[in-house]
């Protein structure tokens, strides 16, 4: 949709932890920018939740549609399958009474949310997404100019 904004997201660890790095890619009207960063010792599903942090918060307008595209089935379902309403109401406890990995990583995107409302698509990772292998790509070479 040319008057909708894309934002194709992913995140990359070399182990878990270990260094890692995000990449994503914003698309509106045929332009592109391509944003990524790195973290020396983190874990893949902060790096996700990083990349979309990230490109949510480039954002400049709330006016336009936003569409998350992410390989993370793990924010997808907890946006779409409403398990962040969940472990607020549990005191950000999961089902089985852990602590939310990542509370504050989530909190922040809550409130991006709110602010763009955006709709979450989940897309098959290293496959035929050329924007999700892009980003791919980007978070990897993060952490790859990061090695000693």
């Amino acid at each position: 949709m040319e008057n909708a904004i894309a934002i194709y997201t992913d995140g990359a660890c070399s182990g878990n932890p270990g260094p890692g790095g995000w990449g994503t890619i914003l698309r509106y009207q045929g332009k592109e920018k391509e944003l990524s960063g790195f973290e020396p010792n983190t874990t893949n599903n902060r790096m996700e939740l990083t990349a979309v942090i990230q490109g949510l918060s480039a954002l400049k307008t709330t006016e336009v549609p936003v569409t998350i595209y992410t390989d993370s089935k793990y924010i997808v379902d907890a946006i779409n399958q409403h398990w962040i309403e969940n472990w607020q109401t549990r005191g950000w406890r999961t089902a089985a009474k852990q602590p939310v990995a990542n509370r504050e990583l989530w909190e922040q995107l809550i409130a991006l949310n709110q602010k763009f409302h955006p709709t979450y698509i989940w897309v098959k990772g290293h496959s035929t997404n050329e924007y999700n292998n892009r980003c791919d790509a980007l978070a990897v070479q993060e952490y790859l100019n990061h090695q000693a």
